[in-house]
């Protein structure tokens, strides 16, 4: 019984006689199964590193609707997904007609959304404004966020079960999704769109520099235990539940911010998987190594 009521005191307790816990936790729950599933096309698409920017890319928008209505869920979201989405567009159309490739113009983007983000946050805002927006308040959130960020991953789900060929398509071969009339770019602009979606509605919980962590981190780790794609999408999905739950618990009983301690769970989740995952880990590499050198004893 000892062992129990010790176990129920530091897994269950802080959510069953807190309320800001449980939202907290419904809110990485929202995020866990529509961010990551997302964050694991990103990764097919070579585009890890795009998601950080759009992560950025919000700030702006966010900042503008901070400074028009305060810390407004709708004004931040608005402001947020539409500068998410210009600069999503604006990349592409550089891309398209220069010869800078599409990561270069969204990391040219996000360094100026960034800047201009912060910069507006700082002189109409405080320090503890600034920390808010860019590292989010995920034990501060209330239930129409929470609701918010349920009602994107819902769609998020629905639009991937909807969109799963077109984009598995146009991750793997856009010129012949091309060739076969199956609309690519407007596959990609509501694949972007998405991702936007996801991140504005997560960064109310981790903010602007700590959302991409919870999208990309699990993503990555799960390419370790699945080979199909849809094995890899549960997976993350799995893996950033887990991770959210173990941040929040440390950020509990440590009395540490909660937003850095989810991605470092995140990131320790990833460490693992690197290092003992199923697939093509460091421990699967070295046990495979010595039946390939001997194949006639197999």
């Amino acid at each position: 019984m000892t062992l129990l009521h010790t176990a129920y005191e530091i897994v269950l307790a802080p959510f069953v006689s807190y309320g800001f816990m449980r939202r907290a936790l419904a809110g990485c729950l929202s995020l866990a199964f529509g961010a990551c599933p997302l964050g694991v096309l990103l990764v097919l698409r070579r585009m890890s590193l795009v998601g950080d920017a759009m992560s950025h890319a919000i700030l702006p928008g966010a900042a503008v609707g901070f400074l028009l209505a305060g810390f407004s869920l709708v004004a931040m979201t608005i402001g947020g997904l539409m500068t998410g989405l210009a600069v999503a567009v604006l990349a592409g159309l550089v891309s398209r007609f220069t010869p800078l490739r599409e990561d270069a113009s969204f990391a040219a983007f996000y360094l100026s959304s960034l800047g201009l983000g912060v910069l507006l946050v700082s002189v109409h805002g405080s320090s503890i404004d600034l920390l808010h927006v860019l590292f989010g308040t995920v034990l501060a959130l209330d239930d129409p966020a929470v609701l918010l960020m349920a009602a994107i991953s819902t769609l998020t789900m629905a639009a991937l079960a909807v969109l799963y060929r077109p984009l598995i398509a146009e991750c793997l071969d856009p010129g012949f999704l091309r060739s076969v009339g199956g609309g690519g770019g407007t596959v990609h602009m509501l694949f972007v769109t998405l991702v936007v979606l996801n991140l504005v509605g997560g960064f109310q919980a981790l903010g602007t520099l700590m959302v991409v962590g919870i999208m990309m981190l699990p993503a990555a780790a799960s390419r370790f235990w699945a080979e199909t794609v849809p094995g890899q999408m549960g997976v993350s999905a799995a893996i950033g539940l887990v991770a959210s739950l173990v941040g929040l618990l440390v950020s509990y009983h440590g009395d540490l911010p909660a937003s850095p301690a989810i991605i470092l769970s995140a990131s320790a989740a990833y460490a693992v998987s690197v290092l003992f995952g199923r697939f093509d880990s460091i421990a699967a590499r070295v046990l495979r190594r010595p039946h390939a050198a001997h194949p006639a004893s197999q």
